[in-house]
């Protein structure tokens, strides 16, 4: 999928929804845990009832290690059924990999070629050659940790450097003199919108990744105001808040009501 490709989907769905598909056994609806397959059920119900208004969706890997051999199984099984039924949604894999060269080069092929993702997270803390092979794989996007959430992130990201700026500023104009630049996004935490205005400077426009809107209290209309460009710009995450609405048989109903109220608050601003 092109930039492009994603645009026309954010246009025509006036969203910038991505849902997350972190599953965790303990917290799927019980009577799933009788299938062969609890969390690929779960996630095929979750696309079906969200792809109205969703433009991507967004497994995070860890929560598929976690099962083995059948996590991965349910991984690759719920990538195939997006690839099938929903080929225009944009697909993340939340891996934050980032290695020497020809170790990158190894997850990029894992990712890119043989579960066909459309993006993956990288981790930029090893510099030009651990993120470059991610990008050598053609129309394929490279999602590098920017300016995170979490609260270690002002343990290095926030420190100041030469001439009074941040470090996660200098990792983000660096990254734009390697190869293949163009087709870099970066997560953005949504709990620091305030940072948001620095950041435009100088990724005016760049796909930013926002993830903390919902359950980690992020602000959905602040990171709008701020994060915006002019295609958009933007891929706003929930991950809890809708996959976990409702606990019960009615789970994907609550998810997609909660997908459709996020998207008719962002409808605003188009």
């Amino acid at each position: 999928m092109t930039t492009e490709n994603l645009v026309q989907q954010i246009k025509l769905k006036k969203s910038m929804l991505c849902v997350g598909l972190d599953v965790d056994l303990e917290k799927i609806p019980q009577h799933l845990l009788k299938l062969d397959d609890p969390i690929f059920e779960f996630n095929k119900e979750i696309i079906k009832a969200t792809a109205d208004f969703a433009v991507a969706y967004k497994p995070n890997l860890a929560f598929y290690e976690a099962y083995g051999l059948k996590g991965w199984k349910s991984l690759e099984k719920t990538i195939s059924f997006l690839q099938e039924n929903y080929p225009n949604i944009f697909t993340i894999a939340d891996a934050k990999r980032g290695d020497i060269g020809n170790t990158s080069r190894m997850y990029a092929k894992a990712f890119f070629e043989d579960l066909g993702f459309d993006s993956v997270t990288v981790a930029p803390y090893m510099g030009k050659d651990s993120v470059e092979p991610f990008l050598e794989f053609p129309e394929k996007h490279v999602i590098m940790l920017g300016l995170t959430s979490n609260q270690g992130s002002e343990d290095f990201q926030l420190s100041k450097i030469e001439n009074d700026t941040y470090l996660f500023e200098k990792i983000m104009q660096k990254s734009k003199t390697w190869n293949n630049s163009e087709r870099l996004m970066y997560v953005v935490g949504a709990t620091k919108p305030e940072y948001l205005k620095i950041i435009r400077k100088h990724l005016p426009k760049s796909f930013l990744l926002v993830p903390g809107v919902g359950a980690q209290g992020g602000n959905l209309d602040e990171v709008c105001k701020y994060g915006m460009s002019d295609n958009y710009g933007l891929l706003i995450n929930s991950s809890r808040g809708i996959i976990y609405k409702s606990s019960g048989t009615d789970f994907a109903e609550a998810a997609r009501n909660e997908a459709k109220a996020m998207q008719q608050k962002m409808e605003k601003y188009f």
